[in-house]
C-alpha cells in the first residue's frame, strides 16, 4: 500500500507497499511485484496448506476409525472443523489483507471477513469450553461421566456451539461495524467488533475454562494421592489424565496464540492508534496459527494419532478396510 499525506498541497509518498503502485492517484498491483511480495504470498499460502492437510488428518482419523470414536474425540472433531475452516476460509482473505491492504472490495470483503473471523474464533473457543466441561466430568465425576456425557449431550453442545457462532457472524455482517476506511477499520471489526463483544466471546469463557482446568487439577492431584485402585483402574485413571493433560495444553497454545491480539484490540481505542497496524496484523497471523499448530500436538502426544496419520499418508486406508484397526 501507498499511503499520502498532503503538504501546502502537494502529495508526498511516505510508504510502498511492496505489492502496489501508484498511476495518477490510483492504487494497482504492480506488474513487476518485488521478491518481498513474493515472498509474503508464499510463506502465508504455505501455512494455510499446512493448516487444511494437518486438519484434514485429524478429520479424517476421527471419522474413518472407530476406536476414535469417542466422545472426546467428536468435541475435538468440532474444533477442528472449526480451525480447518480457519485454514480454507479465513487464512486466503487474511492474505489477501495482509498483502494488499484491502484495496479491492473495501466494505464487502470487510465484512465477509470479519464475518468468518467472529464465527470461527468463537466456535474454536466454544468448542473448548465444550471439551472443558467434558474433562471436568471425566476426572472429577469418572461414576456419572457415561450418564453426564452421552450422545444426545456431545450433539447438543456442538449443535450449540456452531448454532452461536454462525449467529454472531451473521449479526456481525448484517451490523456493517465495518464503516469507514479499510485499513484502519477492517482488521479490528474483524475479530470483535466492541470491547463489549471481546469480553463475552474471549475472557468470559477463558475465565471458565481455566477455572474448570484448575479444579481438575487439584482434584486429580488428590486422586494420585489416594489412588487404591486396580490395575485396570490405575491405568483408566493414567488415561484419563492423560487426555485431560494433552486439552489443557490445547488450551495453553490457544490463550499463547489469541491473547495478544485480544489484547491489542482492546488496548487499540485507548492508545489512539499508536498500535500500528502491521504490528496488529503480525498479532492477528499468530492468532490464526494455533489453527495450525492444534493437529502437531494431538501426533505428539497421542500415539493413536500418530498410527492414524501414518495409514493415511501411506494411503494404506484406500487399499482396504482398516476402520477397525487398532490403533497403537
Amino acid at each position: 500500500m501507498e499511503s499520502e499525506v498532503i503538504v501546502n498541497g502537494t502529495h508526498t509518498v511516505t510508504d510502498i507497499h511492496p505489492c502496489y503502485e501508484s498511476d495518477n492517484a490510483t492504487y494497482i498491483f504492480t506488474s513487476n511485484p518485488s521478491i518481498i511480495c513474493v515472498l509474503s504470498y508464499m510463506f502465508l499460502g504455505s501455512l494455510s496448506v499446512v493448516t487444511i492437510c494437518g486438519n484434514l488428518l485429524v478429520t479424517i482419523s476421527i471419522i474413518y476409525f472407530k476406536q476414535l470414536h469417542i466422545h472426546t474425540n467428536y468435541l475435538i472433531l468440532s474444533l477442528t472443523v472449526a480451525d480447518l475452516l480457519v485454514g480454507v476460509l479465513v487464512f486466503p482473505f487474511s492474505m489477501a489483507f495482509t498483502v494488499t491492504s484491502c484495496w479491492y472490495h473495501e466494505g464487502l470483503f470487510c465484512k465477509v471477513r470479519g464475518s468468518f473471523d467472529v464465527t470461527l474464533s468463537t466456535a474454536s473457543i466454544l468448542n473448548l469450553c465444550c471439551i472443558s466441561v467434558d474433562r471436568y466430568y471425566a476426572v472429577c465425576q469418572p461414576l456419572a461421566y457415561k450418564n453426564k456425557i452421552n450422545d444426545h449431550v456431545v450433539r447438543s453442545m456442538i449443535l450449540v456451539t456452531w448454532g452461536v457462532a454462525v449467529l454472531i457472524g451473521i449479526v456481525i455482517m448484517i451490523a456493517g461495524f465495518n464503516q469507514g476506511k479499510c485499513e484502519d477499520n477492517c482488521l479490528i471489526d474483524a475479530l470483535i467488533s466492541t470491547t463489549l463483544g471481546s469480553i463475552f466471546s474471549f475472557y468470559i469463557p477463558v475465565i471458565i475454562m481455566l477455572s474448570i482446568y484448575l479444579k481438575i487439577f487439584l482434584v486429580a492431584q488428590r486422586q494420585a494421592c489416594r489412588i487404591q485402585a486396580t490395575k485396570c483402574g490405575a491405568t483408566v485413571s493414567k488415561m484419563e489424565r492423560k487426555a485431560t493433560k494433552t486439552l489443557a495444553i490445547v488450551l495453553g497454545v490457544f490463550l499463547l496464540c489469541w491473547t495478544p491480539c485480544f489484547i491489542s484490540i482492546n488496548l487499540k481505542p485507548l492508545t489512539y492508534n499508536v498500535i500500528p497496524i502491521s504490528v496488529i496484523e503480525t498479532l492477528n497471523w499468530l492468532a490464526l496459527s494455533n489453527s495450525m499448530l492444534n493437529p502437531f500436538i494431538y501426533a505428539f502426544f497421542y500415539s493413536w494419532f500418530r498410527s492414524a496419520f501414518r495409514l493415511i499418508i501411506s494411503g494404506k486406508i484406500f487399499q482396504g478396510d482398516f476402520s477397525n484397526s487398532k490403533l497403537l
